[in-house]
């Protein structure tokens, strides 16, 4: 095996992409050498490009990346559990050495599951990110979630019986998985706004009920009371524009709380009684980290029991040199309903 590999960096703050060689990682303890076969694009990714300060990072270039699968090479110390030729699906993070832009990455064992038959490279890189975000909102305690009880086990499933949620932009990534999480946590009605040309696949994922996405404020509550007596006490705004945020804040009841995927905008008014928390979708936090041990230690159950499904996919041509005009279309809001997905091995 080469000792050096292709890998696309941001060469520096609002700077462009680049694809140039760099030395592969060395496998440490508790950690696994993968050769990436899948990887996500997020659009936190166009973000920092084009923001810069909207997630500082302190080291350019820099290689992003953040959902990944592949096949795992060599084991580090202290691992248990995986061997060489394991089909692998992980979270990376913001380290050169950690992140998916490239053909080989370092994946932390233990938040690393195994990827079940059914299930694809491409499908399982549609997963790491928006399912950490979804499951962080829901079930990390407070301050940085809602601190509902996880459903990863049969026993702790339906323990939110009864309890109605909303979800801005229910046929996002994010939304997806939050459907599918609140169906195992017993939620009912499960409320999602999107295009309504989404409407009986997110209800095949767990929707009770899919309102459009371009409804009015006051008509969405309208339509929100008609389906519920019960107060609103949990939303998840997972588009997070200044607009759904706003939207969202003005429905949930007072006593609620509304998790948005990106800052709280400023002009939102706080109303005392009524929270607003950005959630992260990172399990590397301290305070996250445990919970996803958790959700990695029966994920590939829940995916081959199809009580979690992966996101619809698109496959982008030429590996990593397809990932720029991607991220384009994310920026321009020209993707919906699929994760676009590229090859590393397949790049030229």
């Amino acid at each position: 095996m080469s000792q050096t590999q292709k890998a696309l960096f941001l060469e520096s703050e609002f700077g462009d992409f680049k694809l140039r060689e760099r030395n592969l990682p060395v496998v440490t303890s508790g950690h696994l050498l993968v050769r990436i076969e899948a990887v996500g694009l997020n659009p936190i990714d166009w973000k920092i490009q084009t923001y810069g300060t909207y997630l500082p990072l302190e080291n350019y270039p820099a290689i992003f990346g953040l959902d990944i699968s592949g096949v795992v090479v060599d084991v580090g110390e202290d691992v248990s559990g995986f061997a060489a030729g394991d089909r692998v699906v992980f979270q990376g993070i913001w380290d050169n050495d950690k992140a998916g832009y490239q053909h080989y990455t370092l994946a932390d064992a233990a938040i690393t599951a195994k990827i079940p038959a059914n299930i694809s490279f491409d499908e399982a890189a549609s997963i790491p990110v928006a399912l950490a975000s979804a499951a962080s909102g829901l079930y990390l305690p407070a301050p940085h979630g809602a601190g509902r009880v996880a459903p990863f086990q049969d026993s702790t499933r339906g323990k939110d019986a009864n309890s109605p949620l909303v979800i801005f932009g229910g046929a996002t990534s994010v939304g997806q998985y939050i459907i599918q999480l609140a169906k195992l946590s017993g939620f009912s009605p499960i409320i999602a706004t999107a295009s309504l040309k989404h409407d009986a696949y997110l209800k095949s994922l767990g929707a009770t009920h899919v309102l459009d996405r371009n409804l009015p404020t006051t008509d969405l509550a309208a339509e929100v009371a008609a389906i519920t007596p019960e107060p609103i006490k949990l939303i998840f705004d997972a588009i997070s524009r200044p607009e759904t945020q706003q939207s969202a804040y003005s429905l949930v009841a007072d006593g609620g709380h509304v998790f948005v995927t990106l800052p709280p905008v400023k002009e939102i008014q706080p109303v005392e009684g009524k929270g607003i928390t950005r959630v992260f979708g990172q399990f590397t936090f301290p305070h996250s980290r445990e919970l996803g041990v958790q959700l990695y230690g029966k994920l590939a159950q829940l995916l081959e029991e199809g009580l979690i499904k992966p996101n619809r996919v698109e496959v982008l041509p030429d590996g990593l040199n397809g990932v720029v005009a991607g991220l384009e279309r994310l920026k321009s809001d020209q993707v919906s309903g699929v994760k676009l997905i590229a090859h590393p091995q397949q790049t030229a």
